[in-house]
């Protein structure tokens, strides 16, 4: 029996054209599929094996490599998961007549809690990057930037965003008079985001500093499409670069840089909002969590919360 990749190949794309035609998968979402896929499929070819072939114990022997090889549990299960979706669907247009993932068990797994930054932390990040915007002898350029992750950060923090929505937003999203702006999420699903007075204040200093830079001497050019334009291929801002500058940003605040993301500020949003008394079902619809299972991850805020009042408050609390 031999291996047949190119078959791999063929049968991974059509898989993920039924992701984003039937179930919107994003680009992200896609590629980490892609990746996985890619991954099995270069352990079926050593094994003379492929997609159409490969049976349970093949696929057992991969999720036992995937373990030598160090992988974290959550990392293994997420391959399982791609091999499960996979063959399901192989089943599905009858390539396959069984589905050898059907049984497979992954690997058990407690949900971690997030990394949350306390409200203190979040104002130093911001403070040392409003700072940076009017550092002394900071040219026009270095102002610029230094404003665009300022108005980043104010942005994430005031929405709790995904940092690929963040980067993607359009320059529709800075007007003046805006107090709500419209978010294309998971699954090419839309929602409303209310903006605060911090967040639209960076927003307006960080445009004026862009229209500093195009006066500079510079000939006239027509507005970008993104409120975060970049030479680079999609247009706008990758989530690589900013995640970069946020983690320079955090070692010049006096943070561990490795505690510190895009998505870690996401999760301040969240934990800090049910903190102040926030219902969970609002924090799932500004988060843009389809199932509420998600935002349960946050649960933890909502009982030390809980604690804390009967602590305080009840007449009978030990003191």
């Amino acid at each position: 029996m031999t291996s047949d990749k190119s078959s791999d190949s063929r049968l991974t794309n059509l898989f993920l054209d039924m992701l984003a035609a039937e179930q919107g998968a994003g680009e992200n979402t896609l590629g980490a599929y892609r990746r996985d896929l890619e991954d099995f499929s270069a352990f079926l070819a050593r094994a003379s094996e492929n997609f159409v072939t490969a049976g349970t114990q093949t696929l057992r022997d991969y999720l036992g490599d995937l373990d030598v090889r160090g992988f974290k549990s959550s990392s293994v299960a997420r391959r399982l998961s791609a091999m499960r979706h996979l063959f399901r669907f192989l089943l599905s247009e009858r390539i396959r007549s069984d589905d050898p993932a059907a049984i497979l068990s992954g690997p058990r797994r407690g949900r971690s809690l997030p990394k949350v930054l306390s409200i203190a932390d979040v104002d130093r990040l911001l403070a040392r990057a409003k700072a940076a915007i009017d550092a002394p002898g900071a040219s026009t350029t270095q102002r610029l930037r230094a404003a665009r992750l300022y108005c980043l950060l104010e942005v994430l923090y005031a929405t709790g965003l995904r940092v690929s929505e963040l980067v993607s937003l359009p320059l529709s999203a800075a007007r003046r008079d805006a107090r709500m702006i419209v978010v294309r999420g998971k699954g090419d699903k839309e929602r409303l985001v209310p903006l605060n007075d911090a967040s639209r204040q960076a927003m307006a200093a960080y445009l004026a500093a862009m229209d500093d830079q195009r006066g500079e001497g510079k000939a006239a050019t027509a507005k970008p499409k993104w409120l975060f334009p970049s030479f680079g291929e999609s247009g706008h801002l990758t989530r690589q670069h900013f995640a970069r500058e946020l983690k320079e940003l955090a070692g010049a605040a006096g943070l561990a840089p490795r505690l510190v993301s895009p998505h870690v500020l996401r999760h301040a949003f969240a934990s800090h909002l049910l903190h102040n008394g926030a219902d969970l079902r609002i924090v799932q619809t500004l988060l843009g969590h389809t199932d509420i299972s998600t935002t349960q991850i946050y649960t933890h805020v909502v009982e030390e919360r809980l604690k804390s009042l009967v602590r305080d408050l009840h007449p009978l609390a030990e003191v």
